[in-house]
């Protein structure tokens, strides 16, 4: 029976291909002997219409390219810079992410390089990492075999091959965004607009600013070609051909993000639960839908065994709802018939099927051992108030900025740029033609087959109602996390320039309007040409001059002590030596100068965090012989102080540093409403400083500038007074 079942399935399938592919070209000749135009004369027009557009979106996405490349090198003058110089660029999680590149191009060969990277005990002391699996590094792999298999290595440098791909992959990010708003609304205008507003609010929709080797710049474009397929998977009436092209891109692109990035199951979370709201109310064909959920389970099984059995994607919410809807799609058939039992089973699906999604999940963490993420989990039980900690490390994320709540000056940039406002209207009118919809099919009203302009009914196209949704699950994140407005933002200026480039959008509008005074159909089309051109011309005008000046204005990025510091080491270090300090400093010292250190600046470890807020004791106020204890715990020989943590005047007391180690140590007093550092110990970074016993007898200054202060802990202790 299943398999009848199934051949059913298939043959269904291919007959509505088979249907599609010949009631298209008889609708184009019926309306194109109407309009007195011959077949070859349309053929033409449509074939230049893609031309046109593929090279405006391929254009786009290089330009693009060049325009990050330029201003990257006007703000580090980064062609001019030594080797040491240009990788003092890298801060953070950015350094190690590089370090580890830098290490696969030094290896005498690609299987030793991984070999070493998989049972890696030269970055962390005392500890061996498989830096693979851990920091996901499956970017900096291809990357090192791009470089060595094409040749490279007498054309262009390492570090120019390396952000060129980041780069590259930016240009690649504009282009699906463009194609994605142009298959939208039908005109490739709409890409050009999301491409605009893309550039303008750079700020808020790429951190390729600040971290060009982070994860989320190497995954996202991915992420975008996938959307851009599935926009074009979901159409209606598409032929087979196109059907298939675009179900092929959504596997490639889908499995190659989730290798990307180790955070992109909760994405695909976010947007299985869009595709899983969609179906439920069967404003798609549940065959495509299911095919999707299918790619999204062969890439989690794919993943799990690439990614050296990562049991964080066995216990990911991304595989419970997915197992859970392939299960139920029985119940759903019976849904799709319009009897008043089925709308019953209609307002009870969503909750039955989140219901045993999340009873799945929690079976599967009780079964299957994991570490996976557990701080996130206490983080976001402080985050939304059901908690309270004293613990550093979760006090210390919570006063990121990327992790609050996004400030005015976020809203006020959107809508200074015209994106916001133009995005909430698209966002109503989109909303309320769903909604319209949905009561119609609870109804028990069929959709159309065929949605024509004159209808109306912006609101029955699959693919508008996914991005409705889409945008509005990442908008309610990006509301309660700043760091969230990059996944969000650029689908904001996708949605927003593909509504005020759509002629059915105004129609919709219109039919609501109930608009007589001027022909609707004709008004509609005009307002789809000139909205878009007004604001383009006066983007134009106000922001254009102000991406010039950024190209040509030469910033000027150096940091002299850091490059002292870095120097020193080299030069007088122990090759074995072991260096503690904040993680941050940390990963430019690995890079910079290969030298093992106590801690790196990552936080998907519970060992490393604690490493971590161990280390940050230095600021602290614990006494000499404490921070001597834990420092040669980690086998550390050197300890780098900087100045500009230990003297930290941060804009948001108790969020210091100092502050929060304050508050996890017990040294904070509370009177009359004011809380006061104390403790019986002065604080270590300032003590030390000052040369006086006890801290001379566990520590001897070797080295310092104006920004750091490095320190050699002795093995044997000298007792002077």
């Amino acid at each position: 029976k299943m398999s009848s079942g199934a051949a059913d399935l298939r043959q269904r399938k291919k007959q509505n291909c088979t249907e599609s592919d010949k009631m298209a070209p008889e609708e184009r000749n019926k309306e194109n002997s109407k309009l007195g135009r011959s077949p070859k004369y349309m053929l033409i027009q449509r074939f230049a219409k893609l031309f046109f557009g593929c090279l405006a979106a391929v254009t786009s996405g290089m330009m693009y390219a060049v325009y990050l490349s330029t201003y990257h090198e006007r703000k580090f003058w980064f062609s001019s810079r030594q080797e040491l110089e240009r990788e003092i660029t890298f801060q953070g999680d950015s350094a190690i992410y590089y370090s580890f590149y830098k290490e696969l191009l030094k290896a005498p060969s690609f299987e030793r390089g991984v070999y070493e990277l998989t049972h890696n005990n030269k970055t962390v002391s005392l500890k061996t990492i498989n830096a693979v699996q851990q920091m996901t590094l499956y970017p900096e792999l291809i990357a090192s075999v791009l470089y060595q298999a094409s040749g490279s290595e007498e054309v262009i440098e390492p570090v120019y091959f390396y952000i060129g791909i980041v780069f590259g992959l930016q240009g690649i990010y504009v282009t699906a965004l463009f194609v994605t708003s142009w298959v939208m609304s039908g005109t490739w205008l709409a890409g050009m607009l999301t491409v605009a507003w893309f550039i303008i609010n750079r700020t808020d929709t790429t951190r390729i600013d600040y971290s060009i080797p982070s994860r989320e710049n190497w995954a996202l474009p991915y992420f975008a070609c996938q959307v851009a397929a599935l926009t074009g998977y979901l159409k209606k009436n598409l032929n087979c051909s196109a059907e298939k092209f675009c179900y092929l891109l959504v596997n490639a692109s889908t499995y190659t993000f989730m290798m990307m990035w180790e955070y992109s199951h909760y994405l695909l979370f976010v947007q299985a639960v869009s595709l899983f709201l969609l179906d439920s109310f069967a404003l798609a064909q549940t065959e495509k839908v299911h095919e999707v959920y299918r790619i999204y389970l062969f890439s989690l099984i794919v993943g799990y065994l690439l990614q050296f059995e990562n049991s964080a994607l066995l216990v990911s919410p991304l595989l419970s709802l997915v197992v859970t809807l392939m299960l139920s799609k029985s119940l759903q058939m019976n849904m799709k018939k319009s009897t008043f039992v089925s709308r019953l089973l209609k307002i009870m699906y969503i909750y039955l099927v989140l219901t045993v999604a999340v009873t799945l999940n929690f079976l599967l963490k009780m079964f299957i051992p994991h570490k996976e993420n557990e701080h996130l989990l206490k983080f976001i039980e402080v985050k939304l108030g059901l908690n309270t900690t004293k613990n550093f490390t979760m006090n210390w994320l919570l006063c990121q900025e990327s992790l609050q709540a996004p400030s005015q000056d976020f809203f006020l940039r959107l809508t200074q740029s015209s994106l916001l406002p133009f995005y909430i209207l698209v966002l109503i009118i989109c909303l309320f033609s769903v909604t319209q919809v949905i009561f119609r099919r609870i109804c028990g009203e069929p959709l159309k087959e065929t949605v024509k302009l004159e209808d109306g009914r912006i609101g029955e196209r699959p693919e508008i109602v996914y991005h409705v949704i889409h945008t509005i699950l990442l908008g309610c994140l990006a509301m309660c996390l700043e760091g969230m407005k990059y996944l969000w933002t650029p689908y904001v200026c996708m949605l927003a320039a593909f509504g005020v480039c759509s002629p059915e959008l105004w129609m919709t509008l219109f039919k609501w309007l109930r608009l007589k005074a001027v022909h609707p159909i004709l008004l509609a089309l005009i307002l789809s040409m000139a909205v878009p051109t007004i604001i383009g011309f006066s983007l134009w005008k106000e922001f254009f001059p102000r991406i010039m000046t950024e190209l040509t204005e030469l910033q000027e990025f150096y940091d002299p002590d850091t490059v002292e510091l870095m120097t020193w080491i080299k030069r007088q270090a122990p090759v074995a030596a072991v260096f503690a300090g904040s993680p941050q400093l940390m990963g430019v010292i690995k890079l910079c100068t290969g030298w093992t250190v106590s801690s790196l600046p990552l936080y998907n470890d519970d060992d490393l965090l604690k490493r971590n807020e161990n280390i940050y004791q230095i600021y602290s106020k614990r006494s000499a012989e404490d921070i001597y204890k834990i420092l040669t715990s980690y086998k550390a020989n050197f300890l780098v102080i900087e100045d500009s943590i230990c003297n930290e005047v941060g804009p948001v007391r108790g969020c210091r540093v100092k502050d929060l180690l304050d508050i996890a140590n017990g040294h904070v007093v509370c009177e009359e409403g004011d809380n006061y550092a104390y403790s019986k110990y002065g604080r270590f970074c300032h003590e030390i400083k000052m040369n006086y016993s006890p801290y001379v007898n566990y520590f001897t200054r070797v080295y310092w500038n104006r920004s750091y202060f490095v320190y050699r802990i002795n093995t044997v202790i000298s007792f002077q007074s």
